[in-house]
Order: structure tokens, then sequence, then C-alpha cells
């Protein structure tokens, strides 16, 4: 009953409430992002949710669009400027994502929504992390976020799955409030972010340069199909 249908309504009730209470909070950071970034505060990317259904999911920006002289993006770690690693150690960066919440693409607690070129080099056993919405926050999140490796995070996804209680869900909620009060796991160790899985499937030799490629390619088409759906 939870897990079909009161959810819905757990998710939307206190996602809702949340926007009305945090809407000065929200409102500040936009306008300082706005400065911060040089232009719009807020950055949208494809994203599969649940039965894999690409959505566009909506974060405050933490990263500017610095390009080198041939106009290519920067790396992370020159873009990601103090502003941006406040919003993330804070995870304050997260906030707009109450309203893909209201709309129904995600909830407040499940797997979080992955990149679309993740969910192409996942195993289909690993893919069933996908037949619930997907979470601002999740066992992955209080279990060690970035910090542990994407096997742990996926296993701990799946488990999540099988078992979607009231309860659960609450224990997670607080469990999040605490792990974002240590700033714990924003990042992995060695990297300004986290490293996506088809590159750490590539690193290891879990899969080759060929597979890494079409891969590569499929999460394009899904996300060119996905815009032209939402242009229509």
């Amino acid at each position: 009953m939870y897990r079909n249908h009161l959810k819905r309504i757990f998710d939307f009730a206190l996602a809702l409430a949340a926007l009305v209470c945090l809407s000065p909070l929200l409102l500040a950071l936009t306008a300082a992002g706005a400065v911060a970034m040089r232009g719009n505060p807020f950055f949208a990317q494809w994203r599969p949710g649940r039965d894999e259904r690409l959505f566009r999911l909506v974060k405050f920006r933490t990263m500017t669009n610095a390009r080198d002289a041939a106009g290519n993006l920067l790396p992370d770690g020159e873009r990601l400027n103090a502003y941006g690693r406040l919003l993330r150690s804070t995870s304050l960066d997260e906030l707009p994502e109450l309203l893909n919440v209201v709309k129904g693409d995600m909830a407040l607690v499940g797997p979080r929504p992955q990149l679309v070129r993740d969910m192409v080099f996942m195993t289909p056993g690993q893919r069933r992390r996908h037949s619930v919405r997907q979470g601002i926050t999740g066992l992955a999140q209080v279990g060690g976020r970035n910090a542990v490796s994407w096997e742990e995070k996926i296993e701990r996804d799946l488990e999540y799955v099988r078992d979607v209680t009231f309860a659960g869900d609450l224990k997670i909620l607080f469990a999040t409030v605490a792990a974002v009060l240590g700033r714990k796991g924003v990042s992995e160790e060695g990297c300004d972010t986290a490293t996506d899985l088809c590159d750490h499937l590539l690193a290891s030799g879990k899969i080759g340069r060929d597979e890494y490629d079409r891969g590569r390619e499929e999460a394009e088409r899904l996300i060119a199909a996905a815009s032209g759906r939402g242009r229509a």
C-alpha cells in the first residue's frame, strides 16, 4: 500500500511544504548563483527515472561554463568555484529537485538518478534500481555517498528497491540530515566530484574501448530522443 500509493502522497505533500518554507532561501540562492556563475544559476540534465523514462533533473549550478581557447569546457576542478564547493558540501545544490518531486519525476527517498551514460552500462540486474522513482536521497547517500564504490552504491539501491517502507524512508531522511551536517562523502577520493560508471568500468578493465564508445553513443541517442519528445 505504501510503496504503490501512499508514498507518492507523502512525497508530494512534504516536498510542497518544503518548497513553501524554504522559498526565501531558494530565492537567495538563485540570486547568489546568478552572480557567482555569471548567468543562469540553474543546471538541468536528462536523467533516467522510474521505468527508465528520462526526465529533466534541476539543480543549482555548481560549475561555471569556463572554456579554453578552443571552446572546450575546462576540467571540473577548474570550473568548480568556491561558491559551487559550498553548495555541494552542504547539499544545497539539490534543493531545486523538490520541484521534480512535486511534478512526480522523483521521490524524496529512492536510488539517486544517475547519468544516462551510467544507466546504459549497468547490468540488467542492476537496472532494476529504476523500478521505483529515483530519490533526492537514498541508502547509498546515507551510507557513504560518493566515497563508496559504484558496486556498493548500486547494491544499496537494489536493497532499497527490495523493501520500500514508510519506516525505512523516515529512517533514511533523518540519516540524510546527519550526513549533510557531517559533510562526508561529497566527492570521490582523488576526484573533484565522482567518476562516471563507464569511466570506472573502462579504467578497471571490465569493458573495452569499443564497448565504452558504443555505450556512450547509445546514451546520446536516448537523450536525443527524449529531447525530441520534450520539444514536441
